[in-house]
């Protein structure tokens, strides 16, 4: 093997050593490269293209359902995040904070926005007047800043990451609550129906949900590596926020009211968690969904060959192209076959097509599938659904193994000793019986540096806040105390 293609092929084990094999595929798939602020990441064009991805489908899902897009500055006045208490000591240690401007010292620190509850709530405030006004739904795309990153993990762990913040306000606490719903259904589809990866729902513990919510629901994503990602989150707000801001409304009775609000956030961890979970030894793997290139052709030929095989491949990816399929065409001269196959398959495409003399003269084309190597040979005409079928296998093939990946790796433990002993051995999610105390996912942390990332609910969806599931025994699986509640501990990103 040449120096070159060493260094093209990724040398880490994606069972063996997880965390340098991930960083190897995000380096060498070309998705981002270190800042050299530490901590920070320069997301490349391919990296980006993925997130402008889940960007354009969530971001239509958001419009259909009444949102606006609206954008509020990167800095917070230090008064402002002072108004909401919980959001202060919930954030205060991640807080990046600008004391001077140019060489003058500021009369009042500026936050670099960690999240923008406190400013964009008092706009609510100002937009709303009447019940008519409701329900007010915005929603802006831009980074912020947590200062908690201390060992970078591109996408899934940095000081500065892009996401997305959904704020609404609503009349009713009822209507809050079906706001709620429809972002955690929509998280949870952009995951299972454009990523490939099966999630559970449920909510955080008391202890664990977001800074001044009553609730926060969560989608969560087991890695093949038996850690769980917090994939996207949904927050029934209540009135704390509204209050704390001064959200009122004049309803139909002309009787001044205290809205209910929410907030509702994905981040680029989902590509970490992309990543993560299709990709393998040879790269990076990505369902046809996101894939900037979902199909590359490469023409084979000799001397004598070349015009006929060029010809045939060029009218292959016109046939593609025209059906919308984002197809990629790799005639280079300098570059043989084999090393044109390896770089694809580690940059990620999904379907290879493989065209030579046998298949210009048969009128056929040979498909190869990426993420498993499997190769059909199919005829020329009918390209076009052809290669939708074999798209939509591979995507199959995905969600398939990340399904089963998933159902494997559920447990149920009932004992402190089967917690530690079942996370040690196998990772995944333990299933137990909780009774509510902070205290008793302590004891687990301590040890195994496993927590509660999700309490499934019995019951969700429209005006109410859904109930959480009842478990099969009635004693705590780490105190023995009186239980009512189920709980899920896993290792977490």
């Amino acid at each position: 093997m040449s120096d070159e293609s060493q260094e093209l092929g990724i040398t880490e084990s994606k069972s063996h050593k997880p965390g340098e094999w991930y960083a190897e595929v995000v380096r060498k798939a070309g998705l981002a490269d270190y800042a050299p602020m530490g901590g920070f990441i320069v997301t490349k064009p391919r990296g980006y293209a993925l997130w402008e991805a889940i960007q354009d489908a969530l971001d239509g899902w958001f419009k259909e359902t009444g949102v606006d897009n609206v954008y509020f500055p990167l800095f917070i006045p230090e008064s402002f995040l002072e108004r909401e208490k919980d959001i202060v000591e919930g954030f205060d240690p991640e807080v990046a904070w600008v004391t001077h401007g140019g060489h003058e010292e500021l009369e009042e620190r500026l936050a670099v926005r960690p999240t923008s509850e406190s400013i964009i709530a008092p706009f609510m405030a100002q937009w709303t007047r009447s019940h008519r006004d409701l329900p007010l739904r915005v929603n802006q795309w831009c980074s912020v800043v947590r200062w908690e990153a201390t060992e970078t993990k591109p996408f899934f762990r940095t000081k500065e990451f892009m996401w997305q913040e959904g704020h609404t306000a609503h009349e009713t606490d009822e209507e809050a609550w079906a706001e709620v719903w429809t972002r955690l259904d929509q998280y949870e589809r952009v995951y299972e129906d454009v990523l490939a990866i099966p999630v559970l729902r449920g909510k955080k513990p008391e202890h664990d949900k977001f800074p001044g919510a009553d609730t926060t629901t969560t989608v969560e994503a087991l890695m093949p590596d038996g850690k769980s990602v917090q994939g996207a989150t949904s927050h029934h707000l209540g009135q704390s926020f509204a209050e704390a801001f001064d959200i009122t409304f004049v309803d139909e009775a002309e009787e001044e009211q205290t809205a209910y609000t929410t907030s509702w956030g994905l981040s680029w961890r989902a590509l970490g968690a992309l990543i993560m979970t299709h990709s393998d030894d040879q790269g990076l793997v990505l369902p046809p969904t996101i894939a900037p290139t979902q199909v590359v052709v490469v023409p084979i030929w000799q001397a004598d060959t070349r015009e006929a095989v060029l010809e045939y491949a060029e009218g292959i990816v016109d046939d593609l192209e025209e059906a919308g399929i984002r197809v990629e065409l790799d005639d280079r001269d300098e570059r043989n076959p084999g090393f044109k196959f390896n770089e694809h398959e580690l940059n990620g495409v999904p379907l290879r097509l493989e065209i030579g003399p046998n298949e210009v003269e048969d009128e056929e084309v040979t498909l190869a599938h990426r993420p498993d190597g499997e190769k059909r040979v199919e005829d020329r005409d009918g390209i076009v659904e052809t290669v939708d079928e074999h798209l939509e296998t591979i995507y199959g093939k995905l969600y398939d193994a990340a399904a089963e990946n998933l159902e494997e790796n559920v447990r149920e433990a009932y004992s402190p000793e089967e917690i530690l002993g079942t996370i040690g051995k196998h990772g995944g999610y333990v299933k137990t019986a909780w009774c509510g105390d902070e205290a008793c996912e302590e004891a687990i942390k301590e040890k195994i540096a496993a927590e509660i990332v999700m309490q499934p609910l019995a019951e969700e969806g429209g005006s109410t806040p859904g109930e959480v599931e009842r478990p099969d025994r009635d004693e705590c699986g780490v105190c023995g105390e009186p239980a009512e509640e189920v709980a899920y501990f896993a290792k977490s990103y």
